[in-house]
This record gives C-alpha cells, structure tokens and sequence, in this order.
C-alpha cells in the first residue's frame, strides 16, 4: 500500500463560460430523409456568422449558438432557404395531445407503404416467374406500377426536386432517378420498341447480361425500389421512435396536477401552477408533484424510475423527496423546493436530451462522408453506364448496371450510426440512473485506466456512525448501559460525534432492547441535567443521579479501555471515553461507515481493468482503515481539498488516464480536470455540473455500470459504422460490376439502415 501527501492552490474553472452575447436555441427540422439533408443543413446554418451548429438527423433537431445580432427568424429563413423547414419546440404538451400528434406522420407512411407494397406485388411475380406471364401481362404491370412510382413515390420525387433547385443533391434524389429512369426506359420499351408486342415474355435476373433494349422493361424495379424503401423507411421510422422512448418516458414521468393546500383546503391545479413555497399533499399511491421538504407525515418513498434503485426510501419530516417518485406508505404534505425546469425529473431529461443531440468525433467523419457521398455515387452511375456500354455494347445492361449503383447507395445507415446507439443508451442509462452528459465521454471511458475515488459520501456514508461499545471485562459495566448514559448526554450536543453516539443509542433502544428506567424523557433517551460543554475536551451532566463525562475528561483510564482506544484509532476510527462518578467505564468507537456495496463497487471496477485509488483529506489511518475494507491498494490522503486537482494532474503525468468519482463542492475542480468525471447525484450541484457523468443515486456500483454501459455504447457506435462503411465500400463495386439486380439492391438498402438501428435498440437489454 502506498500512501503520499500533494500540496497545490490549483484550481480548474468547472465549465468554460459562455462568449458574452451568445444565445442557444433548439430548432425542430423537417423534411430530412438521409444523413446528406442533415450535413447540408448544418453546412448552410454554420455559413452564417459567428453561428455554430449541429444538426442530429435521428432526432431531426438542430442545437444552435448564435451572436447578437442574429435572430431565430434568419436561422428558420436560412434552413427554409436550404429546401427544409424549421420551428421552435412547441410547449410540453400532455401525452395524449403529444401521442395524436405523432401518430399522423407514421400512419400515413404506413398507408402509403401498404399500397405500394399491394400494388407492387404482382408485377415483381409477374416478372420473376415466367409461367405467370399471360399475353399483353406487361400492359396489367404497367398499370399497376404507375401509382407506385408516381404517388408512393411522390415524397422521393418532391424531395429530389426541392434540392435541385437548391443546387444539392441527396438519397432521395438517389431514389428518385433511378426509379423515374427505370420508368420511363419501360415506358419507350412499350409504346416505341417491342416490349408491347402481345406474347412477350421476360426473365427476372440476378445480375447484369446482355439483352434486347427494345424489348427490355424495368416495371418491377421501379415498383419494387420504391416499395421496399418506403418498408425501410417505414421501419426506421419506427425504430427511432423506439430509440427515443425512454427519454419520452423521462418526460412524461412527472404527475399532472396537484392538491395543493390554500387556506387549510386542498384544491387540486395543474402542477406547472406550483410555485416554491407552495404545500401539497401527496396520499399513497401518488406521484410527488415536484421537488420539495416533507413537512408532514412520514412514508416509503418508490424512487425507482429516477434511481433504478428497487428499495422504497424511507422519508419524514425535514427530509427532501424529488418529483415524479411514488409515495408507497403514509400520507405526507411537502413543501416545494423547485418547480418546473428547475427540478431533478427536467434537468435530467435535459441532460440526456443534450447528449443525444450531440455528436461524437467519428460521427463528424460519417457526416463528411455523407454531405459528398450522393455526388459521387452519381457520377459512379455515370461512369458504370459508360464503361458497360463502351466494353458491351449493350444499353440496356449499361442501363441495368447504372440504375443499380444508384439504388444500392445508402448513407442513411452512416447518418444513424452514432445518434441512434446514442439516443438508445443514453436513454437506458437514465432509466438506472445514469446521466450520460454528451457522445464524446464515450470515448473517455474507453481509455481510462485509473479511477480515483473520493472517500467521504463516496466510498464512505459521509455520516459518522458508532462501529462499537468496549467495555473493562473486569469492571462488571453492561455495554448497553454504557451507551443509553452516553447517548443521553450527546443528544444536547451538535457536534457530528454526539450525534452519532446520541442516534445509536436511540436506535439501539427502538429495536427492542429492554429499556432502563428513566428513559423515554428525551426521545427514547433520559433527561439530562446541569449539562456543560468542556471546549476540547468533552461533555458532562447528571443523568439518572449520576454525574456523567464523556471525552477527555479522565485523569485515570484503565489499562485495557487505553488498549481498546488505541486498537480503534489505529483502524481510523475517532474513540470516545465514557464513564461516570469520576471512573472511565467503557469506549465507544466512531467511524464515517464504509458504504455496504463499495467492497462490490470496486471489485467491479477492477473486473473493468481500472485501478482504484482513494483519496481523502482524513488522516493516514483512517483512509488506510477504509482502503483495507473495500480492497483499494493505492491511497493518497491528508490532502487539502484545492489540492485534489494536484493528484489528479500527477496521475495523468505519469502516463494514467484518469476517472474521478466524487460528490463534494471540493471535487468539481478535479471532476473537471479528470480526463471522466463521474459525479454522484446525492452531492452538490457544481460537482454534478463539473462531471461528465451522473450517477443518480449514492451506490458506487452504479460508477461500474455508467462505464461498462458508456463502453458498450461506444462499441454499438463503432459496430455500426463498420457495418455502414464496409455495406458502401462492397456493395458499390458490385453493382458497378452488374451483380447485382435493381431490385435486390433496394431491398440491401432499405436493409442496411434498419439493421443499424436494430443494432443499437439492443442497447435496450442492459442490465
């Protein structure tokens, strides 16, 4: 075990301020349909001056900062001007009216899918099957792949239409040329060559080969393409509906009105009427309104939709309870403490909504890719019909091979690779209790390889707490005696020992340990009389007749209590004499108490290659003492808190890449300057502010699971990026080459991006 002392007065700013005029705002962006919309979007809205933008297309939103000067009408007029629309986020709604309002957009995808598909059916069998193909079978094919290309595919076409006046090109346009060409090479083949000719018959193929152009047609691929993207697009839609579930749930998790007491009544409002200072009454069964004080009653708290923690919480008066959780036992009335966006339920979700809108340094490469990738695919169709042509001879197998390599193109998948695995994880990770601040703290988790724990409030309770009674054997005292006097006496001091010795004692007297008599006085404890505080040296009265002293206050100790109180303060631990009529009769050992799952929290740690390192500002001792207890063989103590940043930076200079968990306003400086900060949701706002991720509830387990859930996260995103590079780097080639039919090369388009959103809904089954 190593053990060292760093001295500093360095401090790190917690966040770096915002420039002086700058404003941010959320824009909702429609008219999106692949990742290059997204990019030309964010292209054009960055353009503008001194304006930053990033534009999510997963969640078809834009996060801008903009200067003065600048107004939200010129960022709307500048995206409408790009061929998209965009708005401002309407008010919260209630989930029925948000629910209607989403349903429309996906119902009439569906309708339209369903049709096409209808419609599209018999004339890709009467293609593929030759003994289908009745006489003047091509005129019915015609018939009913004319609505599929022109109406189910109308939203390509308009699409396609709106970005070339715009001078851009994207999937859509992709989509639309290849299936209008596809048409209406069909419809020269009927009216002017022989495909006409009653008897005609055709033969569905694989791949590219030489044929007759004049008798050639293109029915069941412009009709199949168009069905089979609009079943992908359709089952995109839905997947990134369910991708953004759990933040919905986050949102709408709050109660929808309030009794509140006016006057001794209880009237029932809205809960966006609750200001601070306001009372509520909150019965069993119910959701607490918003974050307060219990200034009533006494209850188990459900916390499990905030915390993912399973076990109610006990709660009464004095202590706070946070909005959204279930009252399980008593009644209660709370008193607020914040409302609306101030409160723990909304800056949680704002949280997890910022990082899913958000973009990691690998997402910036795909949407790179993307913003040139529709250009390029174009000028390889080009290209593809020209070589064919000039090595075959034959247009129609040119024709074939070029529609091919416009369809097979995707980079839809590259768009939703990142913010999908984002939106999924992040969302689980609220769901247990764990706030994901922003797509580059993943990359933090990757590499880190020490984590540096703050002991109080972190590893420990933060609460003094008595470890043990030791009595003389041969002094006859009963430790449970010994304790009541103690415990009695304590109870009228402040000091964070007293009221530890003070609360055990009660404890220990509710839980059925027959009381002496006298006791019930105070609580559970005897009345106490002519009580004097010894500054530095202890407390003394009368109780039950005797003249009571605790502390310092002995000219004689017994061999074996000076044994006893130099065992409990080598094992860190603050001993306590007690004793009455002038005799020391027993000690009491106190202790911050180890957590009961930090021993687990750092096995899991260590399961995840990081070593732990405990820091404290307590003495050598006591850090050592807690080390031993939960398994950390790196200690740093006696450190002042502004030195905590020093260790931090020493760690990192000797080659480690550091993680830091703490809860304190001490450790935000060093939360901020730790390559990941992982801050606990039970401590100060500036830590929770400082750290890159917050870990709800006050189990150091949880900092285990926020990292193995960042670090799969991660893999998600690199898994299916590999899938959306490799599908484009093999599938181009391919179709280029002629091996692939139109047809079979929409239905591996549509199911690329669909399997990179499937791929990251997996994400949902962490545990």
């Amino acid at each position: 075990m190593t053990t060292s002392t760093t001295t500093s007065t360095a401090q790190t700013p917690i966040a770096p301020p915002r420039p002086a005029g700058e404003s941010e705002v959320e824009l909702l962006i429609g008219g999106m349909t692949c990742a290059s919309c997204a990019a030309r979007v964010e292209k054009k809205l960055n353009r503008m001056d001194g304006v930053t933008a990033t534009v999510n297309y997963a969640t078809e939103k834009a996060k801008v900062t903009y200067p003065q000067g600048v107004q939200v009408a010129d960022l709307i007029a500048t995206v409408v001007k790009t061929g998209y629309t965009a708005e401002e986020p309407a008010p919260p709604e209630p989930e029925q009216e948000q629910e209607a309002e989403r349903d429309p957009e996906l119902a009439a995808l569906r309708h339209r899918l369903l049709v096409s598909a209808l419609l599209a059916a018999p004339v890709v069998l009467l293609a593929m099957v030759p003994a289908l193909q009745f006489d003047n079978w091509q005129w019915l094919s015609l018939t009913l792949a004319a609505p599929v290309v022109v109406w189910g595919g109308w939203q390509f076409h308009r699409a396609a239409w709106t970005n070339a006046r715009h001078g851009a090109a994207t999937m859509d346009t992709l989509v639309s040329v290849g299936t209008l060409a596809a048409f209406g090479w069909s419809l020269w083949a009927l009216f002017f060559g022989d495909a006409g000719m009653p008897g005609m018959h055709d033969e569905f193929r694989f791949t590219v080969s030489r044929m007759d152009s004049a008798s050639t047609i293109y029915l069941e691929v412009a009709s199949g393409v168009v069905a089979l993207i609009l079943l992908g697009r359709y089952l995109e839609a839905r997947s990134k509906r369910r991708a953004g579930a759990a933040l919905r749930a986050l949102m709408e998790l709050g109660a929808r009105d309030v009794a509140v007491l006016r006057d001794g009544r209880e009237v029932r409002v809205p809960v966006a009427s609750l200001a601070v200072g306001d009372r509520f009454v909150v019965r069993p069964g119910e959701k607490v309104a918003t974050d307060g004080t219990v200034v009533e009653g006494a209850s188990a708290v459900d916390a499990s939709m905030l915390t993912g923690e399973s076990v109610p919480v006990d709660v009464t008066v004095g202590d706070a309870v946070t909005g959204a959780t279930v009252n399980a036992g008593g009644r209660l009335v709370v008193e607020a403490t914040r409302v609306g966006a101030d409160t723990q339920l909304a800056r949680m979700a704002r949280l997890v909504e910022d990082a899913q809108n958000g973009k990691a340094e690998v997402q910036r490469l795909a949407d790179r890719i993307s913003a040139v990738f529709v250009p390029v695919v174009i000028l390889i169709a080009l290209g593809t019909f020209g070589v064919w042509l000039g090595v075959t001879g034959d247009t129609a197998a040119a024709f074939t091979a070029a529609v091919a390599v416009l369809i097979i193109a995707c980079p839809c998948a590259l768009g939703l690779a990142t913010p999908t695995a984002l939106m999924v994880g992040t969302g689980r990770g609220a769901q247990l209790g764990i706030l994901i601040k922003g797509p580059e703290v993943l990359e933090s988790t990757r590499r880190v390889d020490t984590v540096v724990l703050d002991k109080t409030g972190t590893v420990t309770t933060g609460r003094m707490s008595l470890q043990d009674v030791y009595v003389a054997e041969d002094g006859g005292e009963d430790a449970d005696e010994v304790l009541r006097l103690a415990g009695a006496l304590e109870h009228a001091s402040e000091h964070p020992v007293a009221r530890a010795i003070a609360a055990a004692a009660a404890e220990r007297s509710e839980m059925g340990v027959p009381p002496a008599e006298g006791w019930g006085r105070v609580g559970a404890l005897p009345a106490v009389e002519h009580f004097e505080n010894v500054p530095g040296r202890g407390v003394r009265g009368r109780v039950d007749g005797r003249e009571v002293a605790v502390g310092r206050l002995f000219d004689a100790v017994p061999q074996e209590l000076a044994l006893a109180r130099s065992r409990a303060e080598q094992e860190g631990r603050t001993a306590v004499l007690v004793g009455w009529d002038g005799r020391a009769r027993g000690v009491l050992a106190v202790a911050d108490a180890v957590k009961e799952t930090s021993a687990e929290a750092v096995r899991k740690l260590r399961a995840l290659g990081l070593t732990p390192v405990l820091l404290t500002g307590d003495n050598r001792a006591v850090a050592e003492s807690v080390a031993r207890a939960v398994g950390i063989g790196e200690v740093v103590a006696e450190v002042l808190p502004e030195d905590k940043v020093d260790v931090v930076r020493r760690l990192q200079r000797e080659g480690r890449t550091v993680a830091m968990v703490g809860d304190g306003v001490n450790d935000a400086a060093a939360l901020a300057t730790a390559d990941l900060g992982l801050a606990m949701g039970t401590g100060t706002d500036a830590a929770i502010e400082a750290g890159d991720l917050t870990l709800v509830r006050g189990d150091l387990r949880v900092a285990a699971d926020a990292i193995r859930l960042s670090r799969r996260t991660l893999a998600t995103i690199k898994g299916n990026l590999v899938w959306a590079f490799g599908y484009n780097v093999a599938a181009l080639p391919l179709a280029a080459a002629g091996l692939l039919n139109p047809m079979i090369a929409a239905a591996a388009m549509a199911f690329s991006s669909v399997f990179v959103v499937t791929n990251s809904l997996r994400l949902r089954t962490f545990r």
